[in-house]
């Protein structure tokens, strides 16, 4: 028999941003009745998610900290004509790690797993086994809206964590390896060291189509592990994503697309970084923001998430210009030469960038010079 339960804050959606506030309300106020409501076995699903130490304020890392699995004080870049090492800290995450903070911070029957939401308002929700969730507010964190209402491209990957036979010799992260031929757009390998004999090797591509060869992609991790002479003996998890690198778009109408008057978290809020598609330190902000809260009303909380996606998609316009310009200026095969040309730049520049806090100094630096693209067409696409 179909019952309906109270509860003062129902969370759709138990991925990263979902688990990250129920994290951060559960901290901040003990006795919050929350429920966080996901179809899937785990939270967090199957993902590894990474940031730089720069994303994060100091005063929103004590949420974070407990759930880093791996970390390491710098990082490694390379492009055909130009390589470095950035003394940055660059940490990352398992998403087991999420779903054990998460299990450990409910009280029993607050996290709600294998459960099917098929309708949500802002103070209610529908599951398809009939049953309902009455709520004082409810925010929704169940992935993006309708992404054809904004103009994209793509960010495209598959991921493999590989056991070698015996230990490689890198002791940073390889967060771009652009040396690679350049393939549906641009293209760059992605290396991980987990321990000294397993890495993480993903491939990944700036791409104009959300289209993924799983298979294609895994053979070329294969190759790229050979040409470094890495014996694989296991390849262990793998996971695959296409996140989207906003390029323009009506962000009113994404919102609505996502349920017009209902709180909002993650890429359905449309929180993530125009450029690199990741959402991790915008989630952080987030959960903690409401984390500060008191009025937990649906509307309330629609009006606080609305109010704060809508000013970061508008303060983002330069990333989105951006955007543009490796797009639409820049052929496919020559993307790799405007990051490489990025990457001169300074450290804690590059940090600011990926923080999404680039000042205006740093914004002039960017587009000072000569661009690595055709100049009419980057006059053309920042025109557009």
């Amino acid at each position: 028999m179909a019952s309906t339960v109270n509860c003062d804050v129902a969370i759709v959606g138990a991925g990263l941003a979902g688990g990250l506030i129920a994290l951060a309300l559960k901290a901040a106020h003990p006795g919050l009745d929350l429920r966080l409501i996901d179809a899937g076995d785990v939270v967090g699903g199957n993902h590894l998610w990474s940031f730089f130490g720069s994303d994060v304020a100091k005063r929103d890392r004590p949420l974070v900290a407990p759930l880093v699995t791996h970390s390491w004080p710098a990082y490694d870049v390379a492009f055909p004509h130009h390589g470095r090492t950035i003394g940055a800290a660059y940490y990352s995450i398992e998403s087991a790690a999420l779903h054990r903070a998460v299990s450990r911070a409910l009280l029993p029957g607050e996290l709600m797993l294998r459960r099917k939401v098929i309708g949500a308002s802002a103070t209610a929700v529908v599951m398809a086994d009939g049953n309902r969730m009455k709520a004082g507010g409810v925010i929704d964190a169940r992935g993006p809206g309708d992404l054809s209402l904004l103009e994209l491209g793509w960010q495209k990957f598959v991921g493999r964590e590989l056991t070698l036979a015996a230990p490689h010799d890198a002791s940073n992260p390889l967060v771009m390896d652009a040396t690679v031929e350049q393939i549906d757009g641009y293209r760059f390998v992605y290396c991980l060291p987990f321990a000294a004999d397993r890495m993480f090797v993903e491939d990944t591509y700036y791409s104009g189509t959300p289209d993924l060869d799983a298979a294609v992609l895994t053979d070329r991790i294969a190759a790229y592990a050979a040409a470094r002479g890495w014996d694989v003996v296991e390849a262990g998890r793998t996971e695959q994503g296409v996140l989207p690198v906003a390029i323009g778009g009506d962000f009113d109408a994404y919102w609505r697309s996502g349920g017009a008057h209902i709180a909002k978290a993650g890429m359905r809020a449309g929180l993530f970084h125009p450029t690199t598609g990741y959402s991790l330190p915008d989630a952080i902000r987030l959960a903690n923001r409401l984390a500060a809260r008191t009025d937990f009303s649906g509307a309330a909380l629609h009006d606080a998430t609305y109010g704060h996606a809508r000013a970061r998609w508008r303060e983002r316009g330069f990333y989105r210009m951006l955007d543009a310009m490796l797009f639409k200026a820049a052929e496919p095969e020559e993307r790799y030469r405007i990051l490489e040309r990025f990457y001169r730049l300074a450290p804690g520049l590059i940090g600011r960038f990926y923080a999404g806090r680039s000042t205006m100094m740093d914004k002039a630096r960017i587009l000072t010079g000569r661009p690595p693209v055709p100049i009419a067409r980057a006059v053309r696409a920042i025109m557009a």
